[in-house]
């Protein structure tokens, strides 16, 4: 379980295919606190770690990952957003976060907000809703929804967060990886038969 609150900003240091799978080497500054087997949220991604360097680390992500984010699209030198597992018994400062990819949603329209960024995004994904003020994790962040509606939605970026991720990095095209609220998804699942 993670909480979208991202520890860090890591770089993509080196990027080697082997069959369907793809292998990440990934610099960040809390490597030297990592283990072999430990999970690490990428972007929204939950990977294992593999193999660990002096100042990096290993993860691989499988077909069926690759299929439902846009980890493919990494390249050597991408920033990608970083966050460990929460301990039991740390506070929840984000939301409930499994870092399991639902979707991919493409950035249509960036706004400036006079202090804050509105970031708009549309996904291909009817079964998923968002509900106004509900969470929503884009690329392993975790947000509040602004603007629903069907396939879309708008987030509010402030500077703090804008800087210390990936945010700072997208542009109008940009494909984000994207985790609907869990509690929202059992509940739809639950109510579905009875609409």
């Amino acid at each position: 379980m993670f909480t979208g609150i991202i520890e860090e900003i890591g770089r993509i240091k080196h990027i080697e295919k082997e069959g369907s799978n793809i292998h990440f080497i990934v610099s960040a500054d809390f490597t030297n606190e990592l283990k072999v087997d430990q999970s690490v949220c990428h972007n929204g991604a939950c990977l294992t770690v593999v193999e660990i360097f002096s100042d990096s680390y290993r993860v691989t992500a499988i077909e069926e990952t690759l299929q439902k984010t846009a980890l493919s699209e990494l390249t050597q030198g991408s920033v990608v957003n970083l966050e460990r597992a929460m301990k039991l018994g740390d506070r929840l400062d984000g939301h409930i976060v499994q870092g399991h990819v639902d979707a991919t949603a493409v950035c249509t329209k960036i706004k400036d907000q006079d202090g804050s960024t509105l970031f708009y995004f549309e996904h291909a994904h009817p079964e998923f809703n968002t509900v106004e003020k509900g969470s929503i994790t884009v690329d392993g962040v975790s947000l509040t929804v602004v603007e629903s509606g069907k396939g879309m939605f708008s987030v509010a970026i402030i500077p703090y967060t804008f800087e210390h991720t990936n945010f700072h990095t997208l542009k109008v095209g940009s494909n984000v990886n994207i985790e609907f609220d869990v509690i929202g998804k059992y509940v739809q699942n639950l109510v579905n038969p009875y609409l």
